[in-house]
Order: structure tokens, then C-alpha cells, then sequence
């Protein structure tokens, strides 16, 4: 059965180029970030690792731990790695998953439970390890992304992404379109007019169903 929003993730124990550990006792009370890839020491992906270790400072003014994913080997991981920071310039100090038997990838759907990796596979066996799962401190899976390998990430909407989930989060409202922080949110329909001045203040009341206050 697939991840759905809100279930809670396996608490898998994985192999990684810093050791084993296990999916929860990594998130610990923290957000978390597992992004995905189909091989290591391909061109897209990269440049994806590159953006996420050159982020390390938002990701943790953000309490949020980011972990990779590729099903190549954890020596593997750590060669790829000297490519990862001579590209970007910066320290790639987040763990990589080597999920050589597709265990997570299975787990969290992102390939068929048949699934096998060939030998003298390329990226297209496994083309669809490429999602991004963003995961509260509750361990509940929040957001999925997934995108064709010929695409590179936008970290800047996985940022946004995640302000705007750490924003609404267990809280009666939610965000508009393109929001950014700082700006106006939605309040809830759960809450009536009444209830929702008492709460958040003054309403701006664009539709019957579409009030915002500022955040």
C-alpha cells in the first residue's frame, strides 16, 4: 500500500555513507527531507545535491534534517560526494541512504514492489526514484513531489514548501497561491467570522469563503 498525506512513515533502518541509522531516530523532533535519486554520478543529480548542501543554513533555521537517497553503494555515496562539493562549493554534510535493495524505495513507493535493478542498469531502471518527501517531527509524511529525470529540483519551491507547512501545520489555517513568508494567510472555513477575529484579528474578507489575515 502507498504513503499517503499524513500517514506515518516506516521507521526503516538504513545503511548510509555515515553508518546505519533508522529513519525516525534521525528526524528525532526535527522536519525532515528525503529527496530521491536513481544512480549516482549523473549530471541532474548533482546539481540537485550541490543546491541542497549549499542550503545547509536554511535547512536548519528550519529544524529540518535532510537525507539523500540513490541505490548505489555507500562507498559509492562517498566518492560521489567529492564530485557533489567540487561542483557546488559546498559541504554536502547530510547522510545518503544506499538502498541497493530498493528497500525504501519500495517502502515509500516510489517503484513497483517487483521491481529488481538489472545488471549493468543506467538511471532509466530506476528513473523513478525521483521524488522529494517532506516529513513532520510527528514522523507523518506532509508533501510529495516527484519529477522526470531530464528536470532538476527547484529547492527554492521545496523551501517555500516547507515555510508554508511549518506555518499551517496542526493550525486552522492554510496558504495561497505563490505565498511567501510574511504574507497574508487563509483562515480556516472550521472557524466562523467571530471565531476567527478572536483568533487571528481583523479579516479581510475577499469572498464568503476566502478571508485572510496577516501571518
Amino acid at each position: 500500500m502507498s504513503l499517503r498525506i499524513n500517514d506515518e512513515i516506516p521507521n526503516l533502518k538504513v545503511t548510509t555513507d555515515q553508518g546505519e541509522l533508522s529513519l525516525h531516530d534521525y528526524i528525532g523532533d526535527s522536519w525532515g527531507i528525503l529527496f530521491s535519486h536513481p544512480k549516482d554520478f549523473t549530471p541532474v543529480c548533482t546539481t540537485e545535491f550541490s543546491a541542497v548542501a549549499k542550503l545547509s543554513d536554511e535547512w536548519a533555521k528550519r529544524n529540518t534534517k535532510v537525507i539523500g537517497i540513490s541505490v548505489d553503494s555507500a562507498e559509492d555515496h562517498t566518492k560521489w560526494k567529492a564530485d557533489i562539493e567540487k561542483f557546488g562549493g559546498s559541504k554536502a554534510g547530510f547522510p545518503i541512504i544506499a538502498d541497493t535493495d530498493l528497500k525504501v524505495a519500495k517502502a515509500f513507493d516510489m517503484l513497483p514492489s517487483e521491481a529488481h535493478l538489472p545488471e549493468g542498469r543506467t538511471p532509466a531502471d530506476s528513473a523513478t526514484v525521483r521524488s522529494v518527501f517532506i516529513i513532520s517531527p510527528e514522523k507523518k509524511l506532509q508533501l510529495v513531489m516527484t519529477y522526470p529525470m531530464t528536470i532538476g529540483r527547484n529547492f527554492a519551491e521545496v523551501l517555500r514548501s516547507l515555510d508554508a507547512l511549518q506555518k499551517t501545520y496542526q493550525k486552522p489555517i492554510a496558504t495561497p497561491a505563490d505565498w511567501q513568508v510574511g504574507q497574508d494567510v487563509i483562515v480556516a472555513l472550521s472557524l466562523n467570522d467571530e471565531q476567527a477575529k478572536e483568533k487571528y484579528g481583523e479579516l479581510d474578507v475577499k469572498l464568503p469563503y476566502l478571508r485572510t489575515v496577516k501571518s
